[in-house]
Protein backbone atom coordinates (compact mmCIF):
# COMPACT_ATOMS: atom_id res chain seq x y z
CA UNK A 1 0.00 0.00 0.00
CA UNK A 2 1.14 3.34 -0.98
CA UNK A 3 2.45 5.56 2.32
CA UNK A 4 -0.15 7.89 3.09
CA UNK A 5 -0.20 11.58 2.16
CA UNK A 6 -2.53 12.89 4.91
CA UNK A 7 -2.45 11.32 8.49
CA UNK A 8 -4.79 12.44 10.76
CA UNK A 9 -4.19 11.16 14.17
CA UNK A 10 -6.06 11.35 17.45
CA UNK A 11 -7.36 14.45 16.87
CA UNK A 12 -10.27 15.32 19.45
CA UNK A 13 -12.29 18.90 19.02
CA UNK A 14 -13.86 20.38 22.68
CA UNK A 15 -15.48 23.63 23.98
CA UNK A 16 -15.34 24.52 27.00
CA UNK A 17 -18.63 24.44 29.41
CA UNK A 18 -20.33 28.02 30.57
CA UNK A 19 -19.87 30.61 33.13
CA UNK A 20 -22.56 28.34 34.93
CA UNK A 21 -19.41 25.51 35.21
CA UNK A 22 -21.06 23.43 32.42
CA UNK A 23 -19.12 20.42 31.73
CA UNK A 24 -16.81 20.56 28.42
CA UNK A 25 -18.65 19.55 25.19
CA UNK A 26 -16.71 17.20 22.96
CA UNK A 27 -17.62 17.28 19.25
CA UNK A 28 -15.54 14.93 18.28
CA UNK A 29 -12.56 12.87 19.72
CA UNK A 30 -9.85 9.76 18.73
CA UNK A 31 -10.80 10.64 15.02
CA UNK A 32 -7.66 8.54 12.90
CA UNK A 33 -7.29 8.11 9.28
CA UNK A 34 -5.00 8.87 6.33
CA UNK A 35 -5.51 9.63 2.69
CA UNK A 36 -2.86 8.68 0.02
CA UNK A 37 -1.83 11.01 -2.75
CA UNK A 38 -4.00 11.30 -5.80
CA UNK A 39 -7.14 9.36 -3.55
CA UNK A 40 -10.97 10.82 -3.51
CA UNK A 41 -12.12 10.72 0.07
CA UNK A 42 -15.75 11.18 1.07
CA UNK A 43 -16.46 12.04 4.70
CA UNK A 44 -20.20 11.13 5.70
CA UNK A 45 -21.92 11.32 8.72
CA UNK A 46 -25.39 13.17 10.39
CA UNK A 47 -25.26 16.85 11.39
CA UNK A 48 -23.79 17.74 14.36
CA UNK A 49 -20.93 15.02 14.48
CA UNK A 50 -18.29 17.25 13.18
CA UNK A 51 -17.25 16.92 9.80
CA UNK A 52 -16.83 20.36 9.04
CA UNK A 53 -15.05 21.11 11.65
CA UNK A 54 -12.56 18.32 10.60
CA UNK A 55 -12.03 20.28 7.56
CA UNK A 56 -11.60 23.63 8.95
CA UNK A 57 -9.06 21.93 11.24
CA UNK A 58 -7.20 20.85 7.26
CA UNK A 59 -7.78 23.70 6.03
CA UNK A 60 -5.96 25.46 8.68
CA UNK A 61 -8.97 27.89 9.86
CA UNK A 62 -9.68 26.03 13.15
CA UNK A 63 -7.21 24.25 15.64
CA UNK A 64 -7.87 21.16 17.45
CA UNK A 65 -8.30 20.16 21.19
CA UNK A 66 -5.79 17.16 20.61
CA UNK A 67 -4.24 15.20 18.28
CA UNK A 68 -2.18 16.37 14.80
CA UNK A 69 -2.55 16.42 11.07
CA UNK A 70 0.22 15.95 8.54
CA UNK A 71 0.53 16.66 5.35
CA UNK A 72 2.89 15.91 3.03
CA UNK A 73 5.44 15.21 5.83
CA UNK A 74 4.76 18.60 7.18
CA UNK A 75 2.20 19.43 10.60
CA UNK A 76 -0.87 21.27 9.44
CA UNK A 77 -0.59 24.60 11.69
CA UNK A 78 -2.33 27.33 9.40
CA UNK A 79 -3.57 28.29 6.24
CA UNK A 80 -1.96 27.43 3.02
CA UNK A 81 -1.52 27.63 -1.09
CA UNK A 82 -1.37 24.29 -0.55
CA UNK A 83 -5.08 23.69 0.53
CA UNK A 84 -7.35 25.08 -1.53
CA UNK A 85 -11.32 24.84 0.14
CA UNK A 86 -14.80 25.21 -1.77
CA UNK A 87 -16.96 25.69 0.51
CA UNK A 88 -21.07 25.20 0.67
CA UNK A 89 -20.95 28.38 -0.69
CA UNK A 90 -18.89 29.90 -3.71
CA UNK A 91 -17.31 32.71 -1.45
CA UNK A 92 -16.46 34.76 -4.44
CA UNK A 93 -15.15 38.21 -4.56
CA UNK A 94 -18.25 40.35 -5.59
CA UNK A 95 -16.78 43.07 -7.14
CA UNK A 96 -14.55 41.06 -9.49
CA UNK A 97 -15.46 39.30 -12.49
CA UNK A 98 -15.34 35.07 -12.52
CA UNK A 99 -12.20 35.58 -14.39
CA UNK A 100 -10.63 38.01 -11.98
CA UNK A 101 -11.54 35.77 -9.05
CA UNK A 102 -9.72 32.88 -10.55
CA UNK A 103 -6.48 35.30 -11.94
CA UNK A 104 -6.84 36.93 -8.44
CA UNK A 105 -5.88 33.12 -6.58
CA UNK A 106 -3.46 32.43 -9.58
CA UNK A 107 -1.47 35.33 -8.76
CA UNK A 108 -0.92 34.82 -5.30
CA UNK A 109 0.01 31.07 -5.91
CA UNK A 110 2.67 31.66 -8.82
CA UNK A 111 4.23 35.07 -7.81
CA UNK A 112 6.53 34.28 -10.41
CA UNK A 113 4.35 34.07 -13.26
CA UNK A 114 3.86 37.16 -15.47
CA UNK A 115 0.15 38.66 -16.50
CA UNK A 116 -0.03 36.52 -19.44
CA UNK A 117 1.03 32.94 -17.74
CA UNK A 118 -1.75 33.58 -15.20
CA UNK A 119 -4.22 34.78 -17.74
CA UNK A 120 -3.90 31.17 -19.69
CA UNK A 121 -3.88 29.10 -17.18
CA UNK A 122 -6.81 30.61 -15.54
CA UNK A 123 -8.78 30.52 -18.65
CA UNK A 124 -7.88 27.25 -19.27
CA UNK A 125 -9.87 26.26 -15.85
CA UNK A 126 -12.45 28.37 -16.45
CA UNK A 127 -13.11 26.65 -19.69
CA UNK A 128 -12.85 23.40 -18.27
CA UNK A 129 -16.13 23.96 -15.78
CA UNK A 130 -18.01 24.87 -19.22
CA UNK A 131 -17.83 28.58 -18.17
CA UNK A 132 -16.13 30.07 -21.76
CA UNK A 133 -17.40 33.72 -22.92
CA UNK A 134 -18.73 34.25 -19.09
CA UNK A 135 -15.36 35.48 -18.10
CA UNK A 136 -16.43 38.93 -17.76
CA UNK A 137 -19.06 38.32 -15.67
CA UNK A 138 -19.56 39.26 -11.79
CA UNK A 139 -20.98 36.94 -9.69
CA UNK A 140 -24.28 38.87 -9.35
CA UNK A 141 -24.38 37.86 -12.93
CA UNK A 142 -23.82 34.70 -12.79
CA UNK A 143 -26.30 31.54 -12.24
CA UNK A 144 -25.90 29.82 -8.89
CA UNK A 145 -24.44 26.76 -10.79
CA UNK A 146 -22.00 28.85 -12.21
CA UNK A 147 -20.65 30.57 -9.65
CA UNK A 148 -20.20 27.55 -7.90
CA UNK A 149 -18.32 26.49 -10.88
CA UNK A 150 -16.02 29.60 -10.58
CA UNK A 151 -15.14 28.35 -7.34
CA UNK A 152 -14.24 24.75 -8.61
CA UNK A 153 -11.62 26.37 -11.03
CA UNK A 154 -10.49 28.94 -8.90
CA UNK A 155 -9.81 26.10 -6.21
CA UNK A 156 -8.06 23.82 -9.00
CA UNK A 157 -6.27 26.55 -10.95
CA UNK A 158 -3.88 26.72 -7.83
CA UNK A 159 -3.14 23.44 -8.45
CA UNK A 160 -3.51 22.58 -4.10
CA UNK A 161 -1.66 19.64 -2.87
CA UNK A 162 -4.79 18.64 -0.93
CA UNK A 163 -8.41 20.01 -2.28
CA UNK A 164 -10.73 20.46 0.44
CA UNK A 165 -14.80 20.59 -0.35
CA UNK A 166 -17.38 20.88 2.17
CA UNK A 167 -20.76 20.07 0.93
CA UNK A 168 -20.25 22.44 -2.27
CA UNK A 169 -23.17 21.22 -4.27
CA UNK A 170 -25.90 21.34 -1.27
CA UNK A 171 -27.61 24.11 -2.49
CA UNK A 172 -27.92 23.29 -6.08
CA UNK A 173 -31.35 22.05 -7.77
CA UNK A 174 -30.34 18.17 -8.60
CA UNK A 175 -29.84 18.76 -12.77
CA UNK A 176 -27.24 21.54 -12.12
CA UNK A 177 -25.40 19.70 -9.40
CA UNK A 178 -25.39 16.70 -11.48
CA UNK A 179 -23.59 18.40 -13.97
CA UNK A 180 -21.14 19.65 -11.90
CA UNK A 181 -20.07 16.91 -10.08
CA UNK A 182 -19.96 15.61 -13.90
CA UNK A 183 -17.13 18.48 -14.36
CA UNK A 184 -15.79 17.73 -11.64
CA UNK A 185 -14.68 13.98 -12.55
CA UNK A 186 -13.65 15.39 -15.48
CA UNK A 187 -11.24 17.97 -14.13
CA UNK A 188 -10.12 15.35 -10.94
CA UNK A 189 -9.61 12.70 -13.70
CA UNK A 190 -6.98 14.69 -15.22
CA UNK A 191 -5.57 16.49 -12.56
CA UNK A 192 -5.71 13.39 -9.89
CA UNK A 193 -5.63 15.71 -6.91
CA UNK A 194 -5.86 14.52 -3.50
CA UNK A 195 -9.52 15.12 -2.23
CA UNK A 196 -11.75 15.25 1.18
CA UNK A 197 -14.96 15.96 0.46
CA UNK A 198 -17.44 16.28 2.87
CA UNK A 199 -21.38 15.68 2.13
CA UNK A 200 -24.98 14.07 3.26
CA UNK A 201 -25.59 12.69 -0.35
CA UNK A 202 -24.54 8.91 -0.61
CA UNK A 203 -25.20 8.83 -4.32
CA UNK A 204 -22.77 11.34 -4.59
CA UNK A 205 -20.28 9.94 -2.31
CA UNK A 206 -20.63 6.51 -4.13
CA UNK A 207 -20.03 8.06 -7.75
CA UNK A 208 -16.86 9.98 -6.92
CA UNK A 209 -15.10 8.55 -3.99
CA UNK A 210 -12.43 5.87 -3.55
CA UNK A 211 -13.18 5.90 -0.01
CA UNK A 212 -16.14 7.00 2.25
CA UNK A 213 -15.40 7.68 5.88
CA UNK A 214 -18.68 7.54 8.15
CA UNK A 215 -19.14 9.26 11.21
CA UNK A 216 -20.95 7.81 14.26
CA UNK A 217 -23.35 10.45 15.45
CA UNK A 218 -22.39 13.30 18.10
CA UNK A 219 -21.22 13.79 20.44
CA UNK A 220 -17.75 12.75 20.73
CA UNK A 221 -18.07 11.19 17.60
CA UNK A 222 -15.39 8.85 15.89
CA UNK A 223 -14.76 7.63 12.35
CA UNK A 224 -17.05 3.91 12.31
CA UNK A 225 -15.49 2.43 9.15
CA UNK A 226 -13.96 3.33 5.79
CA UNK A 227 -15.91 1.82 3.26
CA UNK A 228 -14.19 1.28 -0.22
CA UNK A 229 -15.78 1.80 -3.28
CA UNK A 230 -14.05 -0.37 -5.61
CA UNK A 231 -16.44 0.95 -8.90
CA UNK A 232 -14.56 1.19 -12.09
CA UNK A 233 -13.82 4.74 -13.22
CA UNK A 234 -14.45 6.70 -15.50
CA UNK A 235 -17.85 6.51 -13.75
CA UNK A 236 -21.16 7.31 -15.24
CA UNK A 237 -24.44 7.87 -12.84
CA UNK A 238 -26.34 6.25 -15.65
CA UNK A 239 -24.04 3.32 -15.69
CA UNK A 240 -22.57 2.35 -11.98
CA UNK A 241 -26.50 2.09 -10.90
CA UNK A 242 -26.39 -1.38 -12.78
CA UNK A 243 -23.42 -2.90 -11.33
CA UNK A 244 -24.24 -5.24 -8.08
CA UNK A 245 -21.57 -3.73 -6.34
CA UNK A 246 -23.16 -0.29 -6.07
CA UNK A 247 -26.55 -1.37 -4.47
CA UNK A 248 -23.98 -3.24 -2.33
CA UNK A 249 -22.33 -0.17 -1.35
CA UNK A 250 -25.45 1.76 -1.22
CA UNK A 251 -27.58 -0.59 1.33
CA UNK A 252 -23.96 -0.54 3.64
CA UNK A 253 -24.25 3.25 3.89
CA UNK A 254 -28.01 3.78 4.53
CA UNK A 255 -27.97 0.94 7.04
CA UNK A 256 -25.42 2.73 8.56
CA UNK A 257 -26.53 5.74 8.75
CA UNK A 258 -30.14 5.24 9.56
CA UNK A 259 -29.52 2.29 12.27
CA UNK A 260 -25.93 1.86 13.42
CA UNK A 261 -24.91 5.29 13.55
CA UNK A 262 -27.28 6.28 16.47
CA UNK A 263 -25.55 3.49 18.78
CA UNK A 264 -22.48 2.77 17.69
CA UNK A 265 -20.49 4.10 20.17
CA UNK A 266 -22.62 2.58 23.07
CA UNK A 267 -22.28 -0.83 21.60
CA UNK A 268 -19.41 -0.69 18.99
CA UNK A 269 -18.45 -4.16 17.50
CA UNK A 270 -16.66 -6.24 18.70
CA UNK A 271 -12.83 -5.61 18.64
CA UNK A 272 -13.38 -1.86 17.71
CA UNK A 273 -10.43 0.45 17.47
CA UNK A 274 -10.96 3.91 17.09
CA UNK A 275 -7.34 4.49 15.97
CA UNK A 276 -7.47 2.28 13.49
CA UNK A 277 -10.98 2.07 11.89
CA UNK A 278 -12.06 -0.88 9.80
CA UNK A 279 -11.78 -0.86 6.59
CA UNK A 280 -15.02 -2.56 4.71
CA UNK A 281 -15.59 -3.22 1.07
CA UNK A 282 -19.56 -4.30 0.45
CA UNK A 283 -20.37 -6.77 -1.78
CA UNK A 284 -16.96 -7.80 -2.28
CA UNK A 285 -17.92 -12.15 -2.15
CA UNK A 286 -20.46 -11.42 -5.27
CA UNK A 287 -19.20 -7.85 -6.85
CA UNK A 288 -18.61 -8.44 -10.67
CA UNK A 289 -17.53 -4.77 -11.78
CA UNK A 290 -17.69 -3.81 -16.09
CA UNK A 291 -16.32 -0.44 -16.84
CA UNK A 292 -18.83 1.61 -18.53
CA UNK A 293 -18.70 3.71 -21.65
CA UNK A 294 -18.74 2.87 -25.74
CA UNK A 295 -15.44 0.99 -25.62
CA UNK A 296 -15.28 -3.00 -24.86
CA UNK A 297 -15.95 -3.92 -21.30
CA UNK A 298 -13.56 -4.79 -19.07
CA UNK A 299 -14.84 -6.82 -16.18
CA UNK A 300 -13.12 -7.51 -13.02
CA UNK A 301 -14.15 -10.15 -10.31
CA UNK A 302 -13.46 -9.35 -6.87
CA UNK A 303 -12.38 -12.31 -4.82
CA UNK A 304 -13.92 -14.09 -2.38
Amino acid sequence: MAEAFLKVQDLARRYPGGKRGDAVFTVFEQVNFSIRKGEFVCMIGHSGCGKTTILNVLAGLDRASDGVCIMDGREIAGPSLDRGVIFQNHSLLPWHSALKNVTFAVAARHRDWNRRQVLEHSQKYLERVGLRGSEARRPAQLSGGMRQRVGIARAFAIEPKLLLMDEPFGALDALTRGNIQEELIRIWSKTHQTVFMITHDVDEAILLADRILLMTNGPEARIAESVVVDLPRPRDRTQIIHLPAYYAIRNHLIEFLVRRSKDFLRHPPAGFDPRNPPTVQPGLETAVFTAPGPSSPRAHRSAP
